[in-house]
């Protein structure tokens, strides 16, 4: 198949551009690099031994996007472009409305025009209400607590809206949880601007001695170690799951949401632990005062993945803080900026 990838130069875009290529599928990829690196998309190019045609464009430019659909006929399309630090969106919350609604918007319209209705959209876990009961599945109460989560909640609502209006559309609103890891190769990896938002590369980057320390926000949760509990699943799982979403696609009509997770919690101090037994080095850390809006655990419900898509995690904890680490040691400054 031919599939058009938004945002595939990012770390889980860049990730699921691989694992299609690998399965032989042909891909194009749109993205803005306003936080990916071209040198991503090389990297993947290079591991798959194929080439494949890249466009630097903002998915908000209805001018652009025509013309990558006048010469790509497509059958499916991934839109994982977007911004995505929840703390950022707090600060300038218009931009992130702006942005995230205004390319999926933009992007259907195209979509409309070329006859292209298979659609998987990159959503989060974040539009989960915050207390809902664990493990969250499918059709547990939505609500969000910041800008970045409400844009994600009212782009699955367009879609659904879209389905509505046009039956013939297929979309897969995939709600991820924590990805981390690597690709084992070390080539291709999470590279953060600035100091990361994320558990992983703030790890890795300590374990490299970029940081004195890391912040453990809160050990008085009511977890089993007092710290934060939270899915994390291997990106390449999240790769994987995104290939099970097209064959889905294009094989059934509607509109459905499904979570991809590990449907097991694991907490920052299992994370530091393990991460330090696997790679033999120290992560110094440092207990710091709770992050308001942080609740005690979330974790995902995977089973609706499993049946309809035939999908599950198969990677583990292990895997996820080596690949991790061989990424950030092989590439200390991440692509290079």
């Amino acid at each position: 198949m031919n599939i058009l990838v938004t945002g595939g130069a990012g770390y889980i875009g860049s990730h699921t551009c691989l694992e299609l290529l690998r399965r032989g599928h042909d891909i194009t990829v749109v993205d803005s690099l306003v936080n990916a690196q071209r040198e991503a998309v090389k990297r993947v190019q290079q591991l798959a031994g194929r080439e494949f045609p890249f466009y630097q464009a903002d998915v908000r430019d209805e001018e652009a996007l025509e013309t990558v659909f006048a010469v790509g006929r497509f059958d499916c399309v991934i839109h994982f472009a977007g911004l995505k630090a929840v703390g950022e969106s707090v600060g300038i919350p218009l931009r992130y409305y702006d942005n995230n609604l205004n390319s999926t918007i933009t992007l259907c319209r195209v979509m409309q025009r070329h006859g292209v209705k298979r659609l998987i959209f990159s959503s989060s876990a974040t539009v989960y209400k915050p207390g809902v009961p664990m493990p969250a599945d499918e059709s547990s109460e939505l609500g969000c607590t910041n800008p970045y989560g409400w844009t994600k909640f009212m782009c699955e609502q367009i879609l659904r809206d879209l389905v509505v209006a046009d039956p013939d559309w297929s979309v897969v609103l995939l709600r991820y949880f924590n990805p981390i890891g690597a690709d084992p190769s070390g080539r291709i990896g999470e590279d953060p601007t600035g100091i990361p938002n994320n558990l992983l590369p703030f790890v890795a980057q300590t374990a490299l001695g970029r940081h004195k320390e890391l912040h453990v926000f809160g050990n008085d949760y009511q977890t089993h170690d007092g710290t934060g509990v939270r899915d994390y699943i291997h990106v390449s799982d999240l790769a994987d799951g995104h290939v099970a979403a097209i064959d889905y696609a294009m094989n059934h009509t509607g509109c459905e949401a499904i979570n991809l997770g590990t449907g097991i919690g694991y907490s920052v101090l299992d994370i530091v632990h393990a991460f330090e037994r696997v790679n033999g080095v120290k992560v110094p850390y440092v207990i710091s005062p709770r992050r308001p809006g942080d609740v005690d655990a979330v974790f995902a419900s995977p089973d609706k993945a499993r049946r309809l898509l035939g999908w599950e995690a198969r990677r583990s904890l292990d895997d996820m803080c080596r690949d991790s680490w061989h990424w950030q040691s092989m590439n200390p400054q991440g692509y290079g900026r």
